[in-house]
């Protein structure tokens, strides 16, 4: 038999979730970093460490720091900057989704208590 309401889980158990969404996150941030760090490198042309500032500030929100003189570093800042943008999002829905899912959660059950009739 499928029970409606649950209970709200335990502390640990929240602190998991957190902990698997930000290891998630870490993992998707590298991953992008590390695609950033080669197109700067390889396509633009920038030094290794130029190549990781570009593409860090470019994941955290700021923009490139180096000029971009080439045609193909331009289409390539374009599609990575668009790219930075929905790491960013997802990055934040993978670090939200359990504060989220734990308020919601609460909330569900003070309702219920509240509404609920008297044993």
């Amino acid at each position: 038999m499928h029970r409606r309401y649950r209970p709200l889980p335990p502390r640990r158990l929240f602190f998991a979730h957190l902990l698997k969404g930000a290891g998630a996150g870490a993992l998707l941030l590298g991953f992008g970093l590390g695609i950033g760090i080669v197109g700067y490198r390889y396509v633009v042309g920038l030094s290794w460490l130029d190549a990781l500032l570009n593409a860090a500030m470019l994941l955290g929100g700021e923009g490139p720091v180096a000029p971009t003189p080439t045609a193909a570093g331009k289409i390539f800042a374009s599609l990575y900057a668009l790219f930075g943008g929905l790491i960013f999002v997802t990055v934040a829905g993978l670090l939200l989704a359990p504060v989220v899912h734990r308020f919601l959660h609460r909330f569900h059950l003070e309702v219920q208590d509240e509404t609920a009739p008297p044993p």
